[in-house]
């Protein structure tokens, strides 16, 4: 194996088969010269991990869909391409499965892989003039009520263009990435993930003519917390949470960086999302 990558980063889902899988992967790489594979067991998984200043040239993910969402978070801004392979779930993300892995990871290694770019966004909440937590993510931010409060108010503006007041359970802000995960749920549309685009989807709104729509990659969405709102939060990728309080600004535009994902030469785009949402 002419290895061309140099430095391997692993990011493994915390149960029984993807640490053996890691390891394996581990003593299958271990007699290779002047090869760096990192796995930080101790990971911390709000964000921080152990060098993660040090050059990648490899994230290789074991897990599902929410572990490849947790790696772009850590290391998407590094400029290394990222291989998701999927140990179980649904796995729109991580379109690799385990029985593939090791013949696309020497083809991967020999210098020949294709990849396919998506866009991550940023978020920023504003409290009275403060910028608190930024934070990157790839696919989605949702703003909702807790389990027992009232119909939340969230006034939205593009470009400092008011657009509306949404009134109902919540507002969804979606990557193209992100459109086969909540925003589907919610009624939003599939968008192909290559696209550079952004999606607001309503949580059950009040108001039924309140739909879902596409803008433009470079807007800038703003969301404004109703003053009487309580038991708000905040959530990026289903992972990382915020509270809310009123009058509370959601700043949220593209972020400076996107991240690469290695694609299976086995199967395309359309032939996943049929086998995932078990078309005909």
């Amino acid at each position: 194996m002419a290895i061309k990558y140099r430095t391997i980063q692993l990011v493994v889902k915390n149960n029984v088969l993807a640490h053996r899988e890691a390891r394996k992967l581990l003593d299958r790489l271990a007699g290779e010269k002047n090869l760096c594979l990192r796995w930080d067991q101790e990971a911390d998984p709000m964000g921080k991990m152990a060098d993660n200043d040090q050059p990648l040239d490899l994230v290789v993910v074991l897990g599902g869909d929410g572990t490849l969402l947790k790696a772009a978070r850590l290391y998407g801004g590094q400029g290394a391409p990222i291989l998701g392979v999927n140990l179980g779930g649904l796995g729109f993300l991580t379109e690799i499965n385990l029985e593939e892995f090791y013949a696309i990871l020497d083809t991967i290694l020999e210098g020949g892989c294709q990849t396919e770019t998506r866009m991550m966004l940023s978020a920023e909440i504003i409290r009275q003039g403060l910028v608190l937590t930024p934070t990157c993510f790839l696919n989605d931010a949702v703003i909702n009520k807790g389990a027992l409060a009232r119909i939340v108010d969230l006034e939205t503006s593009i470009d400092d263009l008011f657009l509306t007041s949404y009134r109902g359970d919540g507002l969804i802000v979606s990557t193209p990435t992100g459109s086969t995960a909540y925003n589907l749920a919610a009624g939003g549309p599939i968008l192909h993930p290559a696209l550079q685009t952004m999606i607001l989807t309503p949580i059950c709104p009040f108001t039924l003519t309140n739909r879902p729509i596409i803008v433009q990659d470079n807007s800038v969405i703003d969301i404004r917390l109703g003053s009487k709102a309580r038991d708000v939060w905040v959530t990026f990728d289903g992972q990382i949470g915020y509270p809310l309080e009123p009058g509370d600004l959601v700043r949220i535009k593209k972020a400076p960086v996107q991240i690469a994902l290695i694609k299976s030469p086995f199967k395309n785009y359309f032939e996943i999302l049929r086998t995932k949402l078990k078309w005909g």
